[in-house]
């Protein structure tokens, strides 16, 4: 029994031994409070290899100027009149009075905050991990490589894992060894980060004296190779980025024309109004945001739910309300629709600025929408867009159902085809008028609830929409569906692969006059109206 204690007491005394022992090495501390810049920097990098608490302790405190040093060479934190001993790991009491702040120079601020962005690396959380390489993928140096590889050993995300290979072949581009240079170049050829090409094209430059800035010839050849391999890389990403957001403004542009579509391409009607009918549906959902975040905080990111219907609706009774009042005595007057529409139009903005104000608001993504995925490296789409997308598709086909497959619909359509002889065979007319109208209107409010998504809403809102609605509508053939979706959508793709080489101004100049031509060419669109209305 005697035995057993004395073994447990032995086991006692170890571990107090093992705890009083230094927390961080003296000789890799000790070099902090020297004046040889190198060795500072170096003792930087070292100290971060710990990942430990001690070591975070001791960075922070550089960062934040709390590191003093003492005659003797003791390096100690103080903070608040309270000293603690990094190396012993324990609090100094009195607080040292001859000790002297650590000075820090841009240099040694740069290589501390660098390993704090490494330290980051070893996060629990996988979103600050990636950010963390992510950064590192700017400006690694071949200081951080051990500190890296020690995370790269621990990683279990692919993702993540192949962000830290391209920042230790990054940070090798400044290596000593030529061969780790070789290494590092070739590895870069799978990246598609436009960021290396400085450094990979600074290799390939010559000095005043005709030497190369990088003397080894194979680290060039390998760098030529590297740069055509990134350039296509470039290139593609490039290229589909621009397709994706060409069907992305395309959708936007079918959502705000479909409306337009059918009071302007079936009921022959030029309504003004119709963007202000977007803003309407723009800013019922900002009040559903609202009423959600005063009364149903906790199921906040629900409201779209809510305003996809709240938002026809409103347009849709917005519209009826107009077709009752005023459009309906103007049938067959386009020059008086036109400019009463657009009365209307200005009436609707003043009465959302007398209510909401004339500032924009703002409408939040909800959490589902928030974020994109990345592909092709370091192209982003984001989720909002991409439901967008979906959800135009979605709005497309309901509008066909109901226009092809629904009792309304075949009305409408025989109304479009020949008035007359459905008024005879007793189609009431005037009802279907009003309906048409009003399923025009909602549609708009649902293009309103989109772009609401995409950015801040304000009372001008439909006004950037208006002339690129009515384009997208003669183009594809007036009172044609599919001529609508197609024209979107190639306006939108012209319009993104033109902007980067026009600008913005020219692009929408250049597509203006485009459609003025093919309407000269075909003035019935790309799918002409088949009926007796025609005539």
């Amino acid at each position: 029994m005697k035995l057993l204690l004395r073994f447990w007491f032995a086991i006692c005394c170890l571990t107090l031994a093992l705890a009083a022992q230094a927390a961080i090495d003296p000789a890799l501390i000790k070099p902090l409070g020297g004046d040889d810049p190198d060795a500072r920097i170096d003792a930087v990098n070292k100290i971060a290899a710990l990942v430990n608490d001690d070591a975070i302790k001791v960075l922070n405190a550089l960062n934040a100027e709390n590191l003093y040093v003492r005659p003797n060479g003791d390096v100690l934190i103080i903070e608040d009149d309270k000293a603690y001993d990094p190396v012993a790991g324990q609090p100094v009491t009195p607080t040292p009075g001859d000790a002297d702040g650590i000075t820090m120079n841009n240099r040694l601020r740069a290589a501390v905050e660098g390993a704090l962005s490494g330290l980051k690396l070893f996060s629990p959380d996988r979103d600050a991990r990636a950010a963390a390489a992510t950064d590192l993928l700017k400006d690694a140096n071949p200081a951080q490589v051990p500190l890296i590889a020690k995370a790269l050993e621990k990683e279990q995300d692919p993702a993540i894992r192949a962000s830290l290979q391209q920042a230790i072949a990054t940070a090798n581009l400044l290596a000593a060894d030529p061969a780790a240079r070789r290494a590092a170049v070739k590895t870069l050829a799978d990246s598609t980060n436009a960021g290396l090409r400085p450094a990979l094209q600074q290799m390939l430059q010559k000095n005043p004296d005709g030497s190369y800035a990088e003397p080894d010839e194979g680290v060039r050849q390998e760098a030529v190779r590297t740069l055509a391999a990134l350039d296509r890389h470039i290139a593609i990403a490039d290229f589909a980025g621009k397709l994706f957001y060409g069907i992305s403004l395309g959708s936007v542009l079918l959502l705000a024309a479909l409306g337009l579509a059918i009071t302007f391409g079936l009921m022959g009607i030029i309504n003004m109004a119709h963007g202000e009918l977007l803003m309407i549906g723009a800013y019922t959902t900002y009040v559903c945001q609202s009423i959600f975040r005063a009364w149903f905080p906790g199921a906040i990111d629900a409201y779209l739910v809510v305003a996809l219907p709240a938002a026809f609706i409103v347009a849709a009774a917005v519209g009826i309300a107009l077709e009752r009042l005023v459009i309906r005595w103007l049938y067959g007057r386009p020059l008086e629709t036109l400019l009463c529409t657009w009365g209307i139009s200005l009436m609707l903005m003043q009465t959302v600025r007398s209510i909401f104000g004339a500032q924009n608001v703002e409408v939040a993504n909800p959490g589902w929408m928030s974020g994109g995925v990345t592909v092709l490296g370091s192209l982003v789409l984001s989720y909002n867009r991409i439901v967008i997308i979906f959800f135009a598709l979605f709005v497309v086909l309901a509008v066909w159902l109901i226009l092809n497959k629904t009792r309304l619909g075949l009305f409408v359509r025989a109304v479009t085809q020949n008035r007359r002889m459905a008024s005879c065979v007793g189609v009431s007319t005037g009802k279907i008028d009003m309906m048409t109208f009003g399923l025009g209107c909602g549609i708009a409010g649902l293009g309103g609830v989109a772009l609401s998504q995409l950015g801040n809403v304000g009372p001008d809102l439909g006004q950037s929409y208006i002339v690129d609605s009515f384009m997208v509508v003669v183009l594809g053939g007036v009172g044609q569906l599919a001529g609508t979706v197609i024209a979107a959508v190639g306006l939108g793709e012209v319009n993104k692969f033109l902007e980067p080489m026009a600008g913005a101004v020219l692009a929408k100049i250049a597509i203006l006059v485009f459609i003025i031509m093919f309407i000269q060419k075909r003035p019935q669109g790309l799918f002409a109206l088949k009926g007796r209305s025609v005539e």
